[in-house]
């Protein structure tokens, strides 16, 4: 997709291949993560199946035990046989090296590694550790992601840093110094990679907190002292509205700002509830931004005093339920749908203007107004609805809506 913001400081990183995707020097791609117990191949195949069907680009696996690298290529198999390429991201924590080293079908299954340089290795086997996961990397011709997290920042690092800035004249703050640390740390690890052999286009950095303005001040940092691809997301973000806000108001300002080619959004699911939600929440910043486009998008008015029924709620939750289960097929028939503007509105004062705005719209009527529901096609209104059946029949609309303009015939049809 055309990136249609014209960013501030966008950066000409090194593009990097995760498989199919291409990280870096072209549109933003959205990753998401599994919380199932990767030895569990049945459920983590399912979930990844899920993630992927969302629209996720990238999907990151624990790899934290021999149980579970030994499940990877079972798990890639059970995903080809489904028709699944998404390329699998192995988290590798504290015995990586080990782990990669004695499962090779592990290491050669999965598209890229993460690495986390704060628990690689300690003291002595620091260095060491990581150079056996580079090597690794470099046997198979796999990309790695350098991931630092303030949460498993490299201490002995920090105390250097915050020794050394109690000698200064005029010292910085322990939170400056963090966030010098978190980009020093993902620097310095990348600078090892490439004397080890590894080439630029093999390496992504990510330097992780869960402070909005922290994060801001760490990537712009980070953006000025590299071209490496940059992978951008809150940690530990929170659940439900918060997470979704914290990680919006992050992402938002450094999109806009061209920094970023992956972006993660980790929401905290509620009990019971959907992974996919992360995705969703991913997709809709860089739609809403006008920097990729995924599914069509409702727009609906809040509701207020005219609108004291709750059918234009109803109809609007269920069309954009309906657009994301057809997307999967629309996807495949038909090009450009992604970008098409639904509207579902509550009254007359901004009914009518909203829908004409929109390709296709309804407007509904508000407290005490005509019972009838006008339908407007391309600025245009074409037919009125009325009865119980609004719903259906205007889900029947936008199908054929869909065909007519983004069929083969209408392609036939502008191409005479």
């Amino acid at each position: 997709m055309t990136n249609l913001i014209a960013p501030i400081l966008r950066r000409q990183c090194i593009p990097v291949r995760v498989g199919d995707v291409v990280v870096g020097g072209g549109p933003i791609v959205v990753q998401s993560m599994t919380n199932t117990d990767t030895a569990d191949i049945e459920g983590t195949t399912q979930q990844v199946a899920a993630l992927a069907q969302a629209g996720s680009e990238v999907v990151r696996i624990t790899v934290d035990r021999d149980e579970a690298a030994k499940a990877v290529p079972h798990i890639r198999d059970a995903l080809d046989k489904m028709g699944c390429d998404v390329p699998l991201v192995g988290d590798f924590h504290y015995i990586g090296h080990t782990l990669l080293t004695d499962n090779p079908a592990c290491a050669e299954a999965l598209a890229k590694y993460r690495i986390n340089p704060g628990n690689v290795g300690f003291r002595e086997k620091r260095d060491r550790q990581f150079t056996t996961m580079i090597e690794v990397a470099m046997k198979y011709d796999r990309p790695v992601r350098i991931g630092v997290n303030w949460g498993s920042l490299d201490q002995d690092l920090v105390i250097s840093m915050m020794d050394e800035n109690a000698k200064s004249t005029n010292p910085k703050s322990a939170s400056d110094i963090t966030e010098e640390a978190l980009v020093t740390s993902a620097l310095q690890s990348a600078a090892l990679a490439r004397d080890l052999g590894m080439s630029a286009d093999k390496i992504i950095l990510s330097c992780k907190v869960s402070a909005v303005q922290s994060l801001i001040r760490v990537y712009r940092a980070l953006a000025r002292q590299c071209d490496y691809a940059l992978h951008l997301g809150l940690t530990e973000a929170g659940m439900g509205s918060k997470g979704i806000v914290a990680s919006t108001a992050a992402l938002a300002v450094l999109l806009q700002e061209g920094i970023g080619d992956t972006i993660r959004v980790s929401l905290t699911p509620e009990p019971g509830g959907d992974r996919t939600e992360e995705v969703i929440v991913a997709q809709q910043i860089l739609q809403t931004m006008g920097i990729r486009s995924f599914m069509p998008l409702v727009t609906a008015c809040p509701g207020c005093g005219r609108t004291t029924s709750t059918v234009f709620q109803d109809l609007a939750g269920k069309i954009q339920s309906y657009l994301r289960e057809r997307m999967p097929t629309w996807r495949e028939k038909y090009v450009g749908v992604e970008d098409m503007n639904v509207a579902v509105m509550g009254c007359i004062v901004n009914g009518p203007g909203e829908s004409k705005h929109s390709d296709i719209g309804i407007s509904l009527p508000g407290t005490g107004e005509t019972p009838s529901a006008p339908v407007f096609i391309d600025g245009e209104k074409r037919m009125t609805l009325k009865g119980p059946g609004i719903a259906e029949e205007f889900q029947g609309i936008v199908e054929e809506y869909v065909k007519n303009r983004y069929g083969d015939d209408a392609k036939s049809d502008a191409a005479e």
